[in-house]
Formats: structure tokens, C-alpha cells, sequence
């Protein structure tokens, strides 16, 4: 159950980041900061580690990245992944829990 409870901390503090750091690019990129932008390899790292749906919802929210083929593919892709890893993991350790 601690188990739980840690990664589930863990992926809400990720995803929160990951959603505030498309809102950091997306002023930047209004503003047109270029060399202080956000790296995409920074973007997929951290969506990759469990950030994705935090990606993906500043996506939407702030309308960041949605043209380019890698986020708009990749990270639902990403966040599929997560999302059966996840129910895989709670399917796993309910059967434990009861056997």
C-alpha cells in the first residue's frame, strides 16, 4: 500500500512540473526567448519517467507543441504506455493483496 502511495506521489509531483514547465516555454516562446526555451529532449525525458500526461495536458491547455508530429504522436503514445503499465501494476498488486 505504501507502494501505492509513493508513486502516486511521485507521478502527481512529475506531472505537475511537467505541466507548468510547457506553460514556462510556451511564455517564452510568445515572448521569443529562443536561447532560455525549454529543450524538447527535456520535454520527452521527463514524460518518459512518468510525466507524460503533465506534457500532454499543457499541450492542450497552453496550445504548445500541438503542430509538431513528435508531441502530438508521441506523447499520447507515452501516456498509453503509462496508463497500461499502471493498471497492470494495480491489477498485480490487488492479486497480492487478496492471495
Amino acid at each position: 500500500m505504501l507502494l501505492m502511495y509513493v508513486l502516486g506521489g511521485y507521478l502527481f509531483i512529475l506531472n505537475a512540473y511537467t505541466f507548468m514547465l510547457m506553460g514556462v516555454d510556451k511564455r517564452r516562446a510568445a515572448r521569443r526567448e529562443s536561447r532560455r526555451r525549454v529543450p524538447e529532449k527535456h520535454f520527452f525525458t521527463a514524460a518518459f519517467i512518468g510525466g507524460a500526461a503533465g506534457v500532454w495536458a499543457g499541450m492542450k491547455w497552453w496550445r504548445h507543441k500541438t503542430q509538431h508530429r513528435a508531441f502530438s504522436v508521441g506523447i499520447p503514445y507515452l501516456l498509453a504506455i503509462h496508463l497500461i503499465a499502471l493498471i497492470v501494476l494495480g491489477w498485480l498488486l490487488a492479486k497480492n493483496a487478496a492471495g
